[in-house]
C-alpha cells in the first residue's frame, strides 16, 4: 500500500512537473505558428519589389505557388486590382478573377474596399477585420498590411 501511495505521489509530481513545462511552452509555440506584423510587412514589400522587377505575370505565379516563398504559416499574398477583383492569392486560388469588393467580414465590414482604398488613397497602411484562420479555422481578429503598386493593392495579413 505504502508503495503504491509513494508510486502515485510521484506520477502525480511528474504529471504536474509536465503540465507546469507545457504551460510556459505552449504559448511560444502557438506565438511560432503566427506571422507577426513585421514578417508581413516584409513579405509584402518583397512582393512589391518583385511585381516591379519581374513583371506581373511572373510575380502573380509565385504569390500563387502553393508552398512556396509567399506563404509561410498563416501569412500570404493577395493582390487585388483597383476595382477589388482577386489578381492572385497564396492561400485560395478560386478567389482569382473573382471581383470581391463587396465581400464582408464575419462582423459584416466591408474590408476588401477598406483594403483596396487604404492602399490606393494612402499607399499603404493597415486594415482590421475578422476573418477564418488557414491554420486553425477559426474566425479571427485579423490586421492586414496593404501597399499600392501602380493600380493595384499587395497584402499581407496576420491574426491577432
Amino acid at each position: 500500500m505504502i508503495r503504491n501511495f509513494d508510486k502515485a505521489i510521484k506520477t502525480g509530481l511528474a504529471a504536474v512537473v509536465v503540465a507546469g513545462l507545457l504551460a510556459g511552452v505552449a504559448p511560444s509555440v502557438l506565438a511560432a505558428q503566427k506571422g507577426s506584423a513585421n514578417e508581413a510587412v516584409a513579405m509584402v514589400k518583397r512582393a512589391v519589389n518583385l511585381i516591379r522587377t519581374k513583371g506581373r505575370e511572373s510575380a502573380f505565379a509565385q504569390f500563387n505557388a502553393p508552398g512556396g516563398q509567399f506563404v509561410d504559416r498563416d501569412l500570404y499574398i493577395a493582390v487585388l486590382d483597383s476595382k477589388g477583383v482577386m489578381a492572385a492569392h497564396g492561400n485560395n486560388p478560386r478567389l482569382i478573377g473573382k471581383s470581391l469588393i463587396d465581400m464582408r467580414d464575419a462582423g459584416g465590414k466591408a474590408f476588401i474596399k477598406e483594403l483596396v482604398d487604404a492602399a490606393q488613397r494612402n499607399g499603404s497602411g493597415w486594415v482590421e477585420y475578422k476573418w477564418p484562420n488557414p491554420v486553425s479555422g477559426d474566425i479571427e481578429s485579423k490586421s492586414t498590411y496593404v501597399e499600392k503598386v501602380d493600380d493595384l493593392t499587395v497584402a499581407c495579413g496576420i491574426y491577432k
